[in-house]
């Protein structure tokens, strides 16, 4: 049961990340793209993490469960500059901390699922964009790697169009993640009920 277990974390762990929206940062548009991902993948840590952490019972599953987020985004990375792109053309998201955070609240209320809920997800939105941002502080030069090496193709919500207003409210990667971030906390509760 347990490997059984460790297999659907990394299954499920790598299909919400990827339909979490982009699960890299892009340096040649990582900060336009930079809200989108925050809300989007923080929303997806979240969920992720607090279903399966309430699913066992035990602080340091939101940790094991980012962690193997971590690898595949770092085997992504890999394949990246195997095609030849510079090492800074992709940075790999801080998923870690903020898992940690969750954890912490979790065994900090004693097992307290509400509060994981409550308190940990607040915890996970607050800091998961300010160890992303220090992240991307430290890319040597965006611009230089955007100029250079361009992706070949671009998401829909980055497709230059005429006029651009009200471009990114029509993404359906912006809505989605918009609607995720309003959900979190019910669908995390009603996971936790189910598991109950």
């Amino acid at each position: 049961t347990h490997y059984l277990f460790i297999v659907v974390v990394a299954v499920n762990s790598t299909l919400l990340t990827i339909n979490a929206g982009d699960y890299i940062f892009y340096t040649d548009w990582m900060w336009t793209s930079f809200v989108v991902f925050s809300v989007s993948q923080s929303t997806m840590l979240a969920v992720g993490a607090i279903y399966y952490m309430l699913f066992t019972g035990v602080p340091g599953t939101a940790t094991y469960y980012a962690t193997i987020m971590t690898i595949y985004t770092w085997v992504a990375k890999g394949a990246w500059f195997a095609l030849g792109y510079p090492y800074d053309f992709i940075v790999v998201p801080v998923w870690i901390p903020s898992a940690m955070l969750l954890d912490l609240t979790y065994w900090a209320t004693r097992r307290n699922k509400h509060a994981a809920i409550l308190i940990g997800g607040s915890l996970v939105g607050l800091s998961f964009p300010l160890f992303n941002m220090v992240n991307l502080l430290l890319v040597r030069d965006p611009l230089e790697v955007a100029f250079k090496y361009p992706r070949p193709t671009l998401p829909a919500y980055m497709t230059p169009i005429e006029p651009q207003v009200g471009k990114f409210y029509n993404s359906p990667v912006a809505l989605g993640s918009g609607a995720g971030a309003v959900l979190t906390v019910p669908i995390a509760a009603l996971g936790a009920k189910l598991n109950t």
